[in-house]
């Protein structure tokens, strides 16, 4: 297997105009380092797996 095979595939950023926090419907900032996408209003941050957001509340990570 390649280098290149064995990493996640990158999340598209453009995906992120059309994504919004299913709790408040707020605009998400992409978090590259932490592969998250972050809910300021609603306090939690959507994991990104595989360059799949995962939209889930249950998924969510609360903010410190």
């Amino acid at each position: 297997m390649s280098e290149e095979q064995n990493q996640s595939p990158a999340f598209d950023r453009r995906m992120l105009e059309a994504l919004v926090c299913p709790v408040t419907n707020a605009v998400l900032e992409y978090d590259a380092e932490a592969q998250e996408l972050i809910s300021k209003p609603a306090n939690l941050a959507f994991p990104i797996r595989g360059g799949i957001p995962v939209m889930l509340v249950d998924e969510a990570r609360p903010l410190e």
